[in-house]
């Protein structure tokens, strides 16, 4: 029995001694986790100032230099047709024949009435030849002179008549055969050989579009109109759009044409219905690859000198402002609201006003921080293009 206690007493030593142990190890470890921890890296940058070019983009719809109805001037049928829909054709080229006899047979006709005044006023010039004589000589009064001299000026004047029909019927003639006004490409063709065309069809016999050059028509509205003519140099609206740069369209597939156009004119009137006023710019179009009638986005650079850049990702927006989290020379970060243009210089915002130059701002993880955080800063290099 005495043995029995001193086994039951030792176990029990032993147990509050490794309890002790054990319990001294598990209170330093969560004495460790309440200690202070490292501050977490963050990437940041120093701002510097940069220039950089601003884009301004606008839908536009695209038209020809000129886009020319061909439609007959006389009524016909289509007897030939030398061209095809979307052909590229020059000035004078011919396009259609109408088959119309009538006007062949006015041209006879006229021919006929050409020779018979003709031999009526040689008949009378013999008749005033013959009497001139006899009136000298007395042996006939003037009066028989005079009527022979009227008598030849109206078969003077019917032949000049016949002549001018001629001339006329030849004209509705040549209106059968119908050529290009202009260089340009061909449009639809509506009619096929055999179809009766007159003055008063409704559809064209087709179009001719000149693409020498393109015109792109889009719209500012009136704050955007105001910004323009504040932006760009001039004391006149000629002298605003000489010294605006050069402007680039984006074609529908997303690809940047590889001609500049120029802003040439504006209209002089803003539209009540839609609040905004209608600009044109001109791209030339060597190799015809813009056709008329399609559209495209017109992107209008502007130039900022010196400005105060940051990427987009540095900032977060709350109740339509924007922050950042610039960080002093501890560590410590602090919530700024910065103000920033409409317009973007790529990846960048252009802030206007709450930075400076030698500023330091978090460029990633702003959503992770709370204002006076300290964080170990890591600078790195922003490599961009600025829009430019």
């Amino acid at each position: 029995m005495k043995n029995t206690v001193q086994l039951l007493t030792g176990f029990s030593a032993a147990l509050i001694l490794l309890s002790s142990c054990g319990g001294g190890q598990n209170q330093g470890a969560a004495m460790a986790a309440d200690g202070p921890q490292p501050p977490q890296s963050y990437p940041v940058f120093k701002i510097s100032l940069h220039d950089a070019t601003l884009n301004s983009e606008y839908p536009a719809t695209l038209q020809g230099q000129q886009n020319i109805e061909i439609r007959p001037k006389v009524d016909g049928y289509v007897d030939q047709i030398y061209i095809d829909e979307g052909s590229v054709v020059k000035k004078g080229q011919l396009l259609f024949k109408l088959s119309a006899p009538q006007y062949a047979q006015e041209v006879n006709t006229a021919n006929a009435a050409i020779a018979t005044a003709e031999a009526d006023v040689s008949s009378a010039e013999l008749q005033v030849n013959k009497t001139k004589p006899l009136v000298e000589k007395d042996i006939i009064s003037h009066y028989e002179l005079e009527s022979a001299e009227y008598t030849l000026k109206a078969r003077k004047a019917a032949l000049a008549q016949a002549k001018a029909s001629l001339a006329n019927a030849k004209t509705n003639l040549g209106y059968t055969v119908i050529t290009s006004p202009v260089d340009g490409v061909v449009g639809a063709i509506p009619y096929k050989l055999g179809s009766l065309i007159t003055g008063s069809t409704a559809q064209p016999l087709t179009t001719v579009s000149n693409i020498g050059k393109v015109y792109a028509y889009f719209a500012l509205n009136e704050k955007q109109l105001l910004d323009f003519s504040r932006s760009v140099k001039g004391s006149t609206m000629n002298e605003k759009l000489a010294n605006t740069p050069p402007v680039s369209l984006v074609l529908p597939d997303g690809s940047t044409y590889a001609e500049k156009g120029k802003v040439e004119t504006i209209s002089g009137l803003i539209n009540t219905e839609t609040g905004s006023a209608s600009y044109r710019a001109t791209f030339p179009n060597p190799i015809g690859l813009i056709r008329s009638g399609g559209s495209a986005t017109i992107r209008i650079p502007q130039t900022v000198k010196n400005a105060v850049l940051i990427p987009q990702k540095a900032s977060y927006e709350l109740q339509g402002k924007h922050f950042v989290y610039v960080v002093d020379g501890k560590g410590a970060v602090k919530n700024t609201e910065i103000k920033v243009m409409d317009l973007t210089a790529g990846q960048f915002y252009v802030v206007t006003d709450g930075l400076k130059a030698g500023d330091t701002v978090v460029t990633d993880g702003a959503a992770t921080l709370k204002d006076g955080a300290v964080i170990k800063p890591e600078a790195q290099e922003i490599a961009a293009n600025y829009g430019e």
